[in-house]
């Protein structure tokens, strides 16, 4: 139950990606032929491999991770304050590194949780994925090899809002606006990442949106619990 969930045990995160280089021409030459049949499968009709490329950064084999928000809560519910820190960089082996040492001290103690909108689907496992990738060991909480579903510190307010139900896909954006949380995407939305970065360069732009998602999964997780929101913000 949510009620027993401490908010201070929680490390509520973010993540953004983007294609590994700039465009297909850029790929070497033995990743154009794996990314042709990949995009295969999920390409529109009237949509080259190449030009499909664009939506390399869902996919941990071919993307790559520039920014993690992480965010934790602490006080009393009547003087609770939120702080929320960004990994980011060009250089991924550095931010994943740096992220790791972060959740491993975090989750030094017992009954911790992580939180993403959609964690389990995406942020978890690409989070992973790029780790072993990049030759990192993983942290605690994302070694789930051989663990049992209970054992398994992944929180997802996606998920929670589903109630069993898989029908479909709900936006945060969309949980945001039923709730009266302010919207994250008040600037950029996942859509313009790609863009942001390769061709207009803007990395800072993308942390603050990414900041912005790690307080809005907060916030919905509260609301989920019925309290009030979180008035106090800090970024670190």
């Amino acid at each position: 139950m949510l009620a027993n969930i401490a908010l201070e045990n929680i490390l509520f995160l973010d993540i953004e990606t983007v294609p590994h280089v700039d465009s297909f021409a850029n790929l070497p030459e033995e990743m154009k032929s794996l990314w042709e049949l990949k995009a295969r499968h999920i390409k529109k009709e009237d949509e080259s491999e190449a030009d499909a490329y664009r939506h390399a950064g869902k996919y941990a084999e071919f993307g790559k991770i520039i920014c993690i928000g992480v965010g934790y809560i602490s006080g009393s519910k009547e003087n609770r304050v939120m702080r929320i820190k960004a990994f980011s960089g060009d250089d991924e082996s550095k931010l994943l590194n740096e992220f790791s040492e972060l959740v491993k001290r975090f989750f030094s103690g017992a009954d911790k949780y992580l939180c993403a909108h959609n964690g389990k689907e995406f942020d978890y496992p690409f989070v992973a994925r790029r780790m072993l990738i990049n030759g990192i060991p993983l942290p605690p909480p994302l070694d789930t090899a051989g663990k049992k579903p209970w054992e398994i510190s992944h929180l997802d307010t996606m998920e929670l809002w589903k109630f069993g139900d898989y029908k479909a896909y709900t936006s945060l954006n969309l949980l945001a606006t039923i709730f009266k949380i302010p919207t994250p995407k008040d600037d950029i939305d996942g859509s313009m990442v790609n863009e942001v970065y390769w061709k207009q360069k803007d990395l800072e732009r993308i942390v603050r949106y990414c900041r912005k998602d790690v307080l809005t999964v907060a916030q919905l997780f509260l609301r989920y619990k019925g309290e009030p929101l979180l008035e106090n913000v800090e970024m670190l």
